[in-house]
């Protein structure tokens, strides 16, 4: 039994590989080869790009805006909760091709962090950034300021945990999973969109979802 399992550790890129070609979406590149291996209860996956991950907490957490605004923030975990929430449910549903349909998230409107930091004319675009070190993503302005796109502290009612991308991640609700940038550190204002980690493998840029209000 247990070289069984190693056996489905090992193969489980190859088989992913070609579940992604079914799919139709492209090949990806994972260096570790961590992707996907991990089942999660309640149907979600644990995705890592990255050899490891930090553990944050309130102790050492922090979320910076900077680029393109007139003011500049950085925000602890206390500060994120003492600010108005907002509670979206959505689909979670990833390239791969599961599903997670009516989840609960809550947190801090995108649109409210850009207000308060003061986008400057100039500034057409956010990229992400994660205490991973490795992925990133992005979205236009007009994305970003949607009512459902949050800097989400909870999932399913529940402070986010560690495997979900905690203590805080993006939630894009009306795009593929891999928009909701895991374990966020930063938002940036830039000019133009830069792609994220996995639109520089072929993944599309705005990843909506079929059949998505994509009214911005």
């Amino acid at each position: 039994m247990l070289g069984a399992g190693i056996a489905g550790l090992v193969a489980a890129p190859y088989l992913q590989s070609g579940w992604d070609k079914f799919l139709g979406v492209a090949s990806r590149t994972d260096p570790t080869g961590l992707t996907g291996l991990l089942p999660n209860p309640g149907g979600f996956r644990y995705y890592s790009v990255a050899a490891s991950v930090p553990h944050k907490d309130e102790t050492d957490y922090q979320l910076k805006v900077d680029g393109l605004v007139d003011r500049p923030a950085t925000y602890g975990l206390d500060a994120l909760r003492a600010l108005p929430q907002t509670r979206v449910v959505g689909d979670v549903q990833c390239t791969d091709g599961w599903r997670v349909p009516k989840t609960p998230f809550e947190g801090v409107l995108l649109s409210h962090l850009l207000d308060a930091a003061g986008v400057r004319p100039e500034g057409k675009a956010i990229r992400f950034t994660c205490f991973d070190g490795t992925y990133s993503e992005s979205l236009t302005l007009a994305q970003a300021r949607r009512p459902d796109v949050l800097v989400a502290l909870k999932m399913e009612d529940k402070p986010l945990t560690y495997d979900h991308g905690g203590p805080v991640r993006l939630y894009a609700a009306p795009m593929y999973f891999y928009k909701s940038a895991k374990w966020l550190s930063g938002i940036s204002v830039t000019e133009t969109v830069i792609p994220g980690y996995w639109e520089e493998y072929g993944y599309d840029i705005d990843g909506w979802l079929d059949g998505a209000d994509r009214s911005v």
